[in-house]
């Protein structure tokens, strides 16, 4: 191999490179695709965090739109999202559903009574099954579900102030709830 291709070719390597990584961090990381938007919701029926109440079940939500937020009580991110839900669930606009994930409900309750509970039920996935089921990356994650049970919206991370404009406002500006 000639002396100058043996400088050329490594520093050509390393051009390519530097442009697939900045080409790659220009994305949202928050905006993983997911092949849950505009098909149904999975299925699954859990038990409510509150006992006595009957079991969570999306099909008990047709007809609502609805948020189905993916938290635990060992999530730190949850804690800095927690605020924006209150402030959601304050509006009594929108159904919105927990999904405690791989937490125990003793951890789940004392973290909520410490916080505030915005949700209108919970459900206890403690081995995760329905987290995968919606392909949950981690959490917080929170899903967007229309009336007819059709996911319109996945969002990975904390949602911020103007989540519930943005993302919910739209379905229900649409008669959809």
């Amino acid at each position: 191999m000639p002396a100058n291709l043996r400088v050329i070719l490594p520093l050509l390597v390393l051009a390519a490179l530097a442009v697939v990584f900045v080409i790659g961090l220009q994305g949202d990381p928050r905006k993983l695709p997911s092949v849950f938007i505009d098909k149904p919701a999975p299925a699954f029926s859990l038990p409510e965090l509150a006992e006595g109440q009957p079991v969570v079940t999306p099909e008990s939500l047709r007809g609502k739109v609805w948020l189905l937020n993916v938290f635990a009580s060992w999530c730190g991110a949850c804690g800095t999202e927690h605020p924006h839900l209150l402030e959601v669930a304050q509006l009594k606009r929108v159904e919105m559903v927990g999904l405690a994930y791989k937490d125990e409900p003793a951890d789940t309750r004392a973290w909520l009574e410490a916080r505030g509970n915005p949700y209108s039920r919970i459900a206890v996935d403690r081995a995760g099954l329905v987290g995968i089921d919606y392909g949950v990356y981690g959490v917080p994650e929170t899903f967007v579900i229309d009336a007819q049970g059709i996911i319109r919206y996945k969002h990975v991370g904390p949602v911020d102030q103007d989540f519930f404009r943005q993302h919910v406002e739209p379905l229900l500006a649409k008669g959809t709830s």
